[in-house]
């Protein structure tokens, strides 16, 4: 809560539009992960899938969406089968965040591979 007199510095600094933006991002991490935390098995084949960060584009109209996916023999397939599911969640989110958005954004997936590039660094520097 704001006194009189106190001044957010936060909005000095950074143009509203982009705190929208970040306000969103969490927005749609959050419910994203509780989505694919509960839609695991029926729609993911039970995967255990992980939203490292959701980006979301000046304009509202497109979010990118970084996934880590565990235990796969195949991440690209397991992607191909997120992104196929792409118009349920997009469904599903509008269910559960749509009230605080006018337009639901467009989602792109991505995997995630900075885990991936750690462990690879990691086992370079202990050999």
């Amino acid at each position: 809560m704001e006194r009189r007199g106190e001044v957010d510095l936060l909005a000095i600094f950074v143009p509203m539009s982009e705190i929208r933006q970040e306000k969103l991002a969490s927005l749609l991490k959050r419910e994203l992960a509780v989505l694919f935390q509960r839609e695991s098995h029926t729609f993911f084949g039970g995967r255990f899938i992980t939203v490292t960060t959701v980006r979301v584009t000046s304009d509202f109209s497109v979010a990118r969406v970084y996934l880590s996916i565990m235990v796969s023999d195949d991440k690209e397939k397991d992607l191909k089968m997120v992104r196929e599911q792409d118009w349920m969640i997009r469904k599903r989110l509008a269910e559960t965040a749509g009230k605080h958005l006018r337009k639901m954004p467009e989602l792109h997936f991505y995997l995630d591979d900075s885990l991936d590039y750690y462990e690879e660094i990691d086992r370079r520097l202990k050999e």
